[in-house]
């Protein structure tokens, strides 16, 4: 079964409801997966935004998560402890998720949720590494990625 990727919040391809947004709640999306291929230790998880006026924007960066976890609930904080995760900066200079925030008037904006099954139990970036840092060293690793897109504008 192939690695695949859902969010119970909203369908793949449709509107992310502004609860998970900066103009909402600003709280992480629930969000599932299946198919973790054999051999996976580890999985990351990343939120970008390519319609973003400067580039690639990166929302959100989770990584060193179990390989046998099957999901993230909503509202997912990452606080510290045995099972916290790892997280990298966003592009809003948090080390959590932030939400869709596009430009007013700047049209539709495609979210990638990209999740991918790593060889390695840790991924080694330094601690205030970034989304796109993340996801370029993860790629080094990935057994299987898949992604779904979420849209939102202003």
């Amino acid at each position: 079964m192939p690695l695949t990727l859902i969010s119970p919040a909203f369908p793949a391809g449709g509107k992310i409801p502004e609860r998970y947004t900066r103009d909402g709640q600003n709280v992480s999306p629930p969000l599932k997966w299946s198919g973790v291929p054999d051999g996976a230790k580890s999985l990351v998880l990343v939120v970008q935004d390519p319609d973003a006026p400067s580039g690639i924007f990166g929302h959100w960066a989770v990584f060193n998560i179990p390989p046998d976890a099957s999901e993230l609930a909503e509202a997912q904080d990452g606080k510290p402890g045995p099972s916290a995760l790892r997280q990298g900066t966003n592009d809003f200079g948090n080390a959590y998720y932030d939400g869709p925030q596009p430009p007013v008037g700047h049209g539709v904006h495609h979210y990638h949720f990209r999740l991918a099954a790593l060889d390695v139990p840790s991924l080694s970036v330094p601690g205030q590494a970034g989304v796109q840092l993340v996801w370029k060293e993860a790629q080094k690793h990935a057994l299987e990625q898949t992604e779904m897109v979420g849209t939102y504008a202003r």
